[in-house]
């Protein structure tokens, strides 16, 4: 590589840089425009708001994942990557902000999620409102990624993607011998985090199966069924080896809720099987 050669890489590694550092403070900017009755820095530094911190970063992970799924693939030329990157990266920070009042209003729908962060601080809401913008997140980064598509196959990707984080709250709702949203409510941090490592679980396997270039609707959308109809059957099998493997000799559900100080630890776990059974999935399936 001569020096032109090497002036021009540098040159565009730098501009590239850039140009994510600007839509990564746009998307700060989203996020407090969405959310106009919260003063972050009140939450973060005065208030040292634990359950906020928590959605908070979750929320810059999924922004991070969001504009990276616009910066991957082959360069078509510094300034038509300018332009995509642009474009992607500002459509991705709207949808992740877009999924966040989704999480609210259905997701978590039996009770106020503002309220549970940001005036009792509940840090199990924190944690799942972090979990799923990850995993909305992982969904955008395979939304985004490949050639073929447009911002309309994002957009239906997307939509498709959120819809699916919907029933695998309702199933994990149904595979626990609980109810996740009462316990969650009642500032159980240890169901939080399970259901987030669920959501984020699901995520990942939509990526997995929207991560190539688009062919059509019909290869898509039947990868991302397939994926995820084997993440849901695959969530109670994960959790009955978290209880009779990962946690030998204990109840899972004994140490999550039927004492006086949920295990945290015991729920870290199950979170981690989750994923990680996510992670061997997408291994599996090539």
């Amino acid at each position: 590589m001569d020096f032109l050669e090497l002036f021009d890489s540098v040159l565009a590694f730098l501009v590239y840089l850039a140009n994510c550092f600007v839509l990564f403070f746009i998307g700060k900017i989203a996020y407090q425009l969405f959310n106009r009755k919260v003063n972050v820095k009140d939450e973060l530094v005065e208030k040292d708001n634990l359950a906020f911190a928590m959605a908070h970063v979750g929320y810059f992970t999924g922004l991070l994942l969001a504009i990276g799924s616009a910066i991957l693939g082959p360069s078509e030329g510094l300034v038509q990557d300018i332009i995509d990157i642009t474009s992607y990266g500002l459509l991705g920070i709207l949808l992740l902000n877009i999924s966040i009042i989704i999480n609210d209003k259905i997701i978590l729908r039996k009770f106020c999620v503002y309220k549970e962060i940001i005036e009792d601080g509940n840090v199990g809401t924190g944690v799942v409102e972090g979990g799923n913008a990850i995993a909305t997140g992982l969904i955008i980064l395979g939304s985004i990624y490949g050639d073929g598509g447009s911002i309309l196959t994002a957009l239906g990707f997307w939509a498709i993607g959120q819809v699916l984080l919907i029933v695998t709250s309702f199933v994990y709702n149904l595979i626990t011998p609980y109810d996740i949203h009462e316990h969650i409510e009642k500032d159980n941090i240890a169901v939080g985090i399970g259901f987030a490592g669920a959501l984020i679980a699901i995520g990942n396997l939509v990526r997995h199966a929207l991560m190539h270039d688009f062919v059509d609707w019909q290869t898509s959308v039947t990868d991302e069924f397939v994926n995820v109809a084997i993440g849901l059957a695959f969530l109670p099998i994960v959790r009955l080896l978290t209880d009779k493997v990962l946690l030998p000799g204990q109840n899972l559900t004994d140490e999550i809720i039927n004492q006086e100080h949920p295990n945290i630890g015991a729920s870290v776990i199950e979170a981690f099987a989750y994923i990680g059974g996510s992670v061997l999935i997408t291994w599996a399936l090539g």
